[in-house]
Parts: C-alpha cells; structure tokens; sequence
C-alpha cells in the first residue's frame, strides 16, 4: 500500500527588490534539478506583467475581449486569463502545477503562509521579521538569529538544505483536495477512502476503465 500525502511542498524565496531573490533561486533550481528533482516555479509581480507583444495574435484576440486565451506549440503552452481577484499560491498550484512536481518554489509572496526562506544583504532590513513562516536565511553576513543562516554565494547548500527539509523521504501523492481555493490536508486514511470511492466509481462508467488522473470540480 502507498503512504499518501495532498501537498506539494512550497517554499517561497523573499526579499527586498534588488536583493538578489532571482539570481540565488536560478542557481538552487539548477542545483535540484540536477539531483532528480521536478521543480515549479511560480514568479509574483505585484504591478501585473504582459507575455505577448501588442500587435501579436494573441494579444489582438485578449484585446478583442477574450477572458482566456491559450499558446500553444509543439513544446511549450502558455495561458493569459482574467481573474477577478490575484489567485493564491494555492490556487496555484491546484490549477497549473500538477502532481508530476516534487516541489514548487516562488520567487515572493512574502505574506502567503508558506515556508519562507529570506534573501538579505549587509545592512538592507528583513522583511519577514517575525514572521512564523520565515525557517531560514540566506545572507553574505552572519545574522543574529536562531534561524539556519545559509550562505548566499552557496546555492549547493541553499539546495541541500531544502532537500533535507522538503524532499528527503517524501511520501508518494496521490490525492489533492481544494476548498475554496485553498489547499486541505488529508488524513492517510481519509485521502485512502476517497481514492478508492472515486476511483470505483469513475471506473465504472463507460470509457473510464483504465483511468490513471481523475479531476473533479464542484461549485455551487
């Protein structure tokens, strides 16, 4: 039987602008990915951002009054969709990062409640003071805290420590659950019994034998 856990680990990598938050996360992606590890990645912008140029097709459809508008070629697709409201990292990644990642890893979100690790240099201030989120430091100074402090410059140890944090003896998943666009933890034997009541059911119904990937949505 299969240990079952519904999360995809986040950590989120903070800090002022001009800090360095891109550089290091570029260096300990490549870190994780060369170990074996299936990273996602989302980016926050807090004053909005555009994909495609004016004058391109898809931004002349957006323009057009389309909500959603999808790229797609041979090896990558892209998504442009209106939103009522910034979705959370949650929503996220239930509805674009699935499960074929070991991790997800944000570059901001500094006031989203996940794992935190903050980027700072010689006299810039935290931006995280406090917060019960922040588990490390990566710094080119030696702070005084009681949190790991990592070396800026050492992105093998930045990775090592996610790795010991998030990612060693991960359990296998199996099953997500979101409620009102936020992610629900699952019991083992609560996520056991809805794997096995809805998959009996979805494979009951015709064409739906060999299914592998269920999703379902509800709203009321």
């Amino acid at each position: 039987m299969h240990n079952i856990m519904n999360s995809i680990p986040i950590v989120s990598f903070v800090g002022k602008s001009g800090s360095g938050k891109t550089t290091v996360l570029e260096k300990v992606i490549t870190r994780l990915v060369k170990k074996g590890y299936r990273v996602g990645i989302i980016k926050h912008d807090a004053h909005g951002f555009e994909i495609d140029h004016e004058g391109k097709d898809s931004w002349r459809h957006k323009m057009a009054g389309a909500k959603v508008v999808v790229l797609s070629s041979p090896k990558k697709v892209a998504l442009v969709k209106d939103v009522k409201e910034e979705m959370t990292v949650d929503a996220l990644k239930f509805n674009f990062l699935n499960n074929n990642l070991d991790i997800i890893i944000t570059e901001g979100y500094k006031k989203a409640k996940n794992p935190k690790i903050e980027v700072i240099r010689q006299k810039a201030e935290s931006v995280c003071k406090g917060d019960k989120y922040l588990i490390a430091y990566a710094s080119d100074i030696k702070l005084k805290t009681k949190l790991p402090c990592l070396d800026i410059n050492n992105a093998k140890s930045i990775a090592n420590f996610i790795e010991k944090k998030f990612l060693k003896n991960k359990l296998e998943q199996k099953v997500h659950l979101m409620v009102n666009g936020k992610d629900v933890s699952l019991k083992p034997f609560i996520a056991k019994l809805l794997i096995e009541a809805v998959s009996g059911m979805i494979r009951s119904l015709k064409d739906c034998e060999t299914a592998n990937e269920i999703d379902i949505r509800i709203r009321e």
